[in-house]
Order: C-alpha cells, then sequence, then structure tokens
C-alpha cells in the first residue's frame, strides 16, 4: 500500500495539485508571522479583525474557569450545556428565526442539514459552483441531485418545471467563497411557493459582513420567506469557531433527533461558544467594522481592476485568475517572498484551468497595506 501511495502522491505532485501546509506563528492579524517573517496577511477569512479581540478571548477564558475545557459527550448524551443553548437563543435573535442549533463546523452543518432533509422522494437543485460540503451532503443524501449553472435563475426554473418529487430543495451559497459573487436570492425566493420548494442557503461568508447589521445575505438583499434555512459559521467574520443552522422550530426539532453529525459529535467546548455570543454582540454593536471592510475591499479591488485585473464579484473576497494550477503556485510563493501571503487555490476547489489568487481584506488592514499588495501582485503577474 505504501508504493500505492507514494505513485498517487506523484500524480498529484505532477499535476500541480500537491497541498502543503503553511504555519501561522501567532493570532490572526492584518501580519502575521510565516517562516520566520512578517508577511502581510490576505487569505484569512477573519473579515472583521475578532479573531483576536480580547473581548473574545476574554470571554472564553471566564468561561473555562467556570466550565471547564471539553464539553464531555455529544449533546445528547451529556454534553447538551448551558452555554450552547445560550449561543443557540442569541443566534435565533440575531437571524430573526424561530430557532437555532449549532455544529461543530460549516462542513458537518450542511451535511446534517441536508441528509437530514432528504429521502428518495427529494430531489436537490445545487448551484454548480457550491460549496464542497454542500456537494458532498448531496452525494451523501438519497436524494436525486440536479446542479444549475451557477447564477443562473433561469437555469434553475428549468429543472423545477420538470420535478415531480414530493420535497424539493434549493441549495445555495450566498456569497461564493472561491469567486466573492453574490446568489441571486431575490430571484430564488421568487420561485419557491410557485415551485413548492425550501431553499438552504450557505451563508458562511455572508454572516457578520453583508446587510446593515451584519446579518448576512438576506438582509443584504432584503428577503425574507419562510421557506429559506440559513446556514451560518462562527469561524470566519465571528472569529470563533464551529457553525448552525436557523429556521422554524419544528425543523431544529427534527434536526436534533436526524442529524448525524449532531448526534453522533462531541459537542463545542464552551467556551467556543462563550467567545461566539461576545462576537455576536460585537457584530451588532459595531457597524462601523464593516465599513471599514467594505471600504478596504472597494479600494483593493478597484486598485487591482486599475492595474488591469478582472475582479469578479463584489464582495471582500476578490479572486484574481491565473489559469493554470502550477502558475498560480508559483504566484503564491513569489508573493510570499515579497512578503504578501495570499494563497493559490487550484482543481478541485474551482474548475480546470481557472486556479487563482484568492484575495481577501480584513477591517484592520490599512491603505499602505492595499497599497503594498496591489503592487506586489502587479510586480507578480505583470512584470513576473
Amino acid at each position: 500500500m505504501h508504493t500505492e501511495l507514494l505513485e498517487e502522491l506523484s500524480k498529484i505532485e505532477a499535476a500541480g495539485l500537491k497541498r502543503a501546509l503553511k504555519t501561522v506563528e501567532g493570532p490572526q492579524g492584518p501580519r502575521v508571522v510565516v517562516n520566520g517573517r512578517e508577511v502581510l496577511l490576505l487569505c484569512s477569512n477573519d473579515y472583521l479583525g475578532l479573531a483576536n479581540d480580547p473581548r473574545l478571548k476574554d470571554a472564553a477564558k471566564k468561561a473555562i474557569d467556570e466550565y471547564g475545557v471539553g464539553a464531555g459527550a455529544s449533546r445528547l448524551v451529556s454534553g447538551n450545556m448551558s452555554l450552547h443553548e445560550a449561543l443557540e437563543d442569541r443566534i435565533r435573535r440575531f437571524k430573526g428565526t424561530q430557532a437555532a442549533l449549532v455544529f461543530n463546523s460549516g462542513y458537518t452543518a450542511n451535511l446534517g442539514l441536508i441528509t437530514a432533509l432528504s429521502d428518495r422522494q427529494t430531489e436537490i437543485f445545487s448551484d454548480r459552483l457550491d460549496h464542497a460540503s454542500i456537494i458532498d451532503a448531496c452525494a451523501l443524501s438519497l436524494a436525486k441531485v440536479k446542479r444549475y449553472r451557477n447564477r443562473d435563475v433561469g437555469s434553475l426554473e428549468r429543472l423545477l418545471k420538470k420535478s415531480t418529487a414530493r420535497r424539493k430543495l434549493i441549495v445555495t451559497d450566498g456569497v461564493f467563497s472561491m469567486d466573492g459573487t453574490i446568489a441571486p436570492v431575490r430571484e430564488i425566493a421568487g420561485l419557491l411557493d410557485k415551485y413548492s420548494a425550501t431553499l438552504i442557503i450557505d451563508d458562511a461568508h455572508g454572516t457578520g459582513v453583508l446587510g446593515e447589521h451584519g446579518k448576512g445575505t438576506l438582509e443584504e438583499l432584503g428577503v425574507s420567506h419562510p421557506s429559506i434555512i440559513q446556514m451560518g459559521t462562527l469561524g470566519k467574520a465571528l472569529g470563533s469557531f464551529g457553525a448552525f443552522v436557523a429556521g422554524p422550530k419544528a425543523l431544529i426539532e427534527l434536526l436534533i433527533s436526524k442529524s448525524r453529525p449532531f448526534i453522533f459529535t462531541t459537542a463545542l467546548p464552551p467556551a467556543i461558544c462563550a467567545a461566539s455570543i461576545k462576537a455576536l454582540d460585537i457584530v451588532e454593536d459595531e457597524a462601523e467594522r464593516r465599513a471599514r471592510l467594505k471600504s478596504n475591499y472597494v479600494y483593493l479591488r478597484a486598485g487591482l481592476n486599475a492595474a488591469g485585473f478582472e475582479t469578479p464579484g463584489s464582495t471582500q473576497i476578490i479572486p484574481v485568475i491565473v489559469g493554470e494550477a502550477e502558475k498560480a503556485i508559483k504566484a503564491s510563493e513569489r508573493l510570499l517572498e515579497a512578503g504578501v501571503f495570499i494563497q493559490s487555490i487550484r482543481p478541485p476547489t474551482v474548475p480546470d484551468g481557472s486556479s487563482r489568487l484568492r484575495i481577501t481584506a480584513m477591517a484592520a488592514h490599512t491603505k499602505e497595506d492595499l497599497d503594498l499588495a496591489i503592487g506586489a501582485i502587479k510586480d507578480t503577474l505583470l512584470n513576473g
């Protein structure tokens, strides 16, 4: 077997698809230490700069003193602690839903939600660029799965018209994590009653960032519908860890009884729940963080456009398409040498031929940081 593993690794490396870990020393922030050097960080999902906020750290420390470190068991055994329920109540109020349920990651939340709602009489309609966790959940479900063209409501409706399924689930990212584009949720919501469908929106990259109060894509677009279920994460803009599903009370009760990733997983550490509650308070109270973030990503996008780069999307996620995987890897390496840490994204995360630099702005970046990044990207891709 060892020989087979080495052969497979060799093929992956030859295709330019071998992954390797880069160690960040110290906390997340606009600048971090990588390989012993301080570099500008432009690939973190810590969009609001909360991962190292002293208020989150204090909340976590106090919770450790009161509740200990681990939860000890799954929620349905002995791991259901008061802080889990407090976090769910805080999420429910934040998202404006009847109830919420906390999961250990966005991956397990999508897996647990989609598989729990699916059976052989279900048809799932998934955007072609949905996150890998959605794709895997669809594959593990008992449902028939149809994929529609990215952000193409006409393509989606043509599939819905042909469906005779008892239950129809439409699943889409709110903000597409590799393109930075926003799903046409308003138009999709307009199809729900017409086709008796339910919409699941993965708002991992919208929660905390979009909307007047940071509530996400639905708030940003002014969309509300009783047949919409929201998934969001606590480890990106909220700077903590974990994820949640928010929706009707009956849905949450069903997930507690049917969602395997929830039932068979040790619960989140209580300190994480305390930090997440504090993060939600900050998101609602400090709109200036979102304003700084938006100012930064608008400035960064404009600078890259002026340098001749096309940057799809309109959010804090800014892709610069490079093309082949090897070219993207080399560009990332050269940027790191220049003091700018931006990861290359390659297949299967993105389609063949669309390898890219996935650039992410943070509220904590300065204009000087962004000018440095624009200059380094320009030198690397245009003058290399």
